[in-house]
């Protein structure tokens, strides 16, 4: 397998935790967002949507973070990545698309850039946005994890799962931005638990290769 990643990329991040988890190979291949590299036409036929991650495998290309795991689980379900039971499944995924499509798109590398570039907001503007987004998610999943059954050492029960796969990158954002997490006790515990663990330690941006 090949991993088109990049280090600092959150979406990329939660790929290369759920291959550590899986103990699944891959060869990474740099793509630099911040240099526009993710724009080269070259790029672009590889993944039209120029985004990372994108993941080859079986010579077949596979984009967007949540649909690559759900493939690894489909096709290497051990260690799994989802719950036994019916009810479980569909609580990792409620968590895991509550941080995919209500807190990262709003605070991602575009928005931010759209933000400054186009719409003239200066840099405190930009942070005070992130750090508002940010606030209002991280309570609404310290809501989940403290309100519903299933929550234990991890997002559910005592074993990592997709939905880790998806906090852990967002609290590195949030950290980054000097975000205030004091709200939402529970997630920073459950990260702590999760940055135990050499698959989390081994994804996290500060140990790749194209780190800066």
């Amino acid at each position: 397998m090949k991993l088109f990643t990049f280090f600092r990329s959150s979406a990329a991040f939660r790929v290369r935790i759920a291959l550590n988890l899986k103990g699944l190979d891959y060869e990474p291949a740099f793509v630099h967002l911040a240099k526009g590299e993710h724009r080269k036409p070259e790029y672009g036929e590889l993944n039209p949507q120029g985004l990372v991650p994108t993941l080859i495998d079986d010579a077949r290309r596979l984009t967007q973070s949540l649909a690559i795991m759900e493939y690894l689980e489909e096709k290497y379900p051990s260690p799994p990545l989802l719950p036994r039971d019916l009810f479980g499944r569909a609580r990792v995924r409620s968590i895991s698309l509550l941080i995919a499509c209500e807190i990262h798109p709003l605070n991602n590398l575009r928005v931010l850039q759209y933000l400054t570039r186009q719409l003239g907001r200066t840099e405190q503007e930009r942070d005070a946005w992130y750090h508002h987004w940010i606030g209002d998610g991280l309570a609404k999943v310290e809501a989940v994890l403290v309100r519903t059954a299933g929550s234990a050492r991890f997002c559910h029960a005592d074993r990592p799962t997709m939905a880790d796969c998806f906090l852990v990158p967002q609290i590195f954002n949030a950290q980054r931005f000097n975000c205030d997490t004091s709200h939402a006790p529970t997630v920073m515990r459950v990260f702590s638990e999760c940055m135990e663990l050499e698959a989390f330690q081994k994804a996290q941006p500060s140990r790749q290769p194209d780190a800066e």
